[in-house]
């Protein structure tokens, strides 16, 4: 399981909790706080979980509004917890988040409705996020473009330093042949 989907994960737990008990935005360090002790207690994601979290909170209004737009069959108080919650993280990581690309956060939200939602959670949750992009697409097709440069750009530096240590390790190689 990678880093980001654990604290994804974490995320939609705690959301789960928040939403389930009361919607009071004073308990989400608490149910956080208690979610990392209990699943995953020496891991580290340096404030991505609570990043997520924060920002799903303070645009839940205008998230909201996009379920209830594009699941216009199903009012918000009658989807499931999980699902709900698992389409407010998504819309959040497409809409706002500015470090993730678009696609993936429609591909982490439909992998967490499978693993953690009904048999039809993932075509639902696929469903309403597709729409959304396919409306959207114009919208954030900037922060697409820059986050597609970036991965570029670390690509082929990547690409540069491995073949900077094959270089060195020849050379090496080379002096040890020449002793």
């Amino acid at each position: 399981m990678s880093n980001r989907y654990l604290s994804r994960t974490l995320v939609v737990q705690t959301l789960y909790e928040w939403d389930f008990r009361s919607k009071d935005r004073t308990l989400i360090p608490e149910i956080l706080a208690y979610n990392f002790a209990e699943f995953a207690p020496d891991f580290n994601d340096n404030g991505f979980a609570e990043r997520l979290i924060q920002g799903a909170i303070d645009h839940q209004e205008e998230i909201d509004t996009y379920i209830t737009k594009y699941a216009p069959e199903w009012p918000l108080e009658q989807i499931t917890i999980v699902d709900r919650n698992i389409l407010r993280l998504g819309i959040y990581e497409m809409m706002y988040d500015e470090d993730i690309p678009a696609k993936v956060a429609i591909n982490e939200a439909i992998e967490l409705a499978k693993a953690y939602g009904g048999a039809s959670s993932s075509k639902f949750v696929n469903g309403v996020l597709g729409s959304i992009y396919k409306k959207i697409l114009p919208e954030i097709q900037e922060k697409e473009d820059r986050l597609e440069k970036l991965h570029q750009e670390k690509k082929i530096r990547e690409a540069e330093s491995d073949s900077n240590e094959k270089e060195e390790g020849e050379e090496k190689e080379d002096i040890k042949k020449d002793e």
